[in-house]
């Protein structure tokens, strides 16, 4: 039995789906927090039992910016170079949680309505392209471990979305945050001129380890990913599909001169909570950054089986 320890409870059920994929008859995997007395969890937790790590005793996080800033820190460098260490490539799970091929099944589930009236790969591409300017800052900041330059908090205020117009697939929304993304960059290069010469040589980096500007969403920050932008977007579409579903019953009830109560109530009971089915889906293993997770799990597996 290899023991596979995590950040917190909330991330136990990622990591075991995980590792279903890999278990075989000679082979399982236990997943759990840190047994510590202090109840003490997290990354920094799991960073100071990395001496302890080894073939029965894997530690795996979220990567946070330490995928993206390899040989920059002691702690990317780590990360990124144990065998016992597993990452999860993009930010964090959330992020994978809001995989953009996946969020159009989630709305399905949701309201039962397969209509597809919003494109949610589209719309966080451009999303991604919108806030890229500004993610970059955000970045940087933090690899040159300097926040005053743009905290986290603002990096926050600037990209969440308070609304979305589903029209012409979100297109007002994303303009008004172009204009927010604008106005603050603005502000930026004129506070911080010499740090902004650096920009277009980190975008160039970054772009190695994967980031471009149609996938900047899934290494920003993920609470904000998840909780100030796809559910939002998620919330709206669902929505609109249940009043057009509604709207369908009610009509189909006139035309044949019954009510359609029953129906209604039918149609009440069988939807579910959006939230509930984005945290439970499992659209990301379809995801380039899941492919890496995958990849590194079996190469710890290979190099056990050369060794018995």
């Amino acid at each position: 039995m290899v023991k596979v320890f995590v950040e917190g409870y909330e991330d136990v059920a990622f990591w075991r789906s995980v590792f279903d994929e890999h278990e075989a008859e000679d082979l399982k995997f236990e997943i759990d927090v840190p047994p510590r007395g202090d109840f003490a969890k997290g990354k920094q937790v799991l960073m100071s039992m990395v001496e302890h790590s080894g073939e029965n005793l894997l530690l795996c996080m979220d990567s946070d910016f330490d995928y993206l800033f390899e040989g920059y820190t002691a702690q990317s460098s780590i990360i990124n170079s144990s065998p016992y260490i597993f990452h999860t490539y993009a930010y964090a799970i959330d992020n994978y949680l809001c995989y953009a091929p996946a969020l159009h099944k989630i709305c399905v589930k949701a309201t039962k309505n397969d209509s597809k009236i919003f494109d949610f790969e589209l719309f966080m591409s451009q999303y991604s392209e919108t806030i890229f300017p500004v993610f970059l800052w955000y970045a940087y900041s933090a690899r040159i471990l300097n926040e005053k330059i743009f905290s986290l908090t603002e990096f926050r205020s600037t990209v969440k979305l308070n609304y979305l117009e589903i029209e012409e697939n979100g297109r007002a929304t994303l303009e008004w945050l172009g204009r927010q993304v604008s106005r603050r960059v603005g502000s930026l290069v004129e506070k911080f001129s010499e740090e902004a010469l650096q920009l277009d040589d980190f975008a160039k980096q970054l772009e190695k380890r994967g980031v471009t500007k149609q996938n900047a969403y899934m290494f920003m920050q993920g609470h904000t990913l998840l909780d100030n932008v796809v559910m939002v977007a998620l919330h709206n579409v669902c929505e609109t599909l249940k009043r057009m579903t509604i709207g369908k019953i009610i009509g189909m009830g006139r035309l044949g001169q019954r009510s359609p109560q029953n129906e209604l109530s039918n149609y009440t009971n069988a939807q579910r909570n959006v939230r509930d089915i984005l945290i439970n889906n499992e659209g990301y293993k379809d995801s380039p950054q899941y492919a890496g997770l995958h990849s590194d799990i079996e190469r710890y597996i290979s190099g056990l089986k050369e060794k018995k």
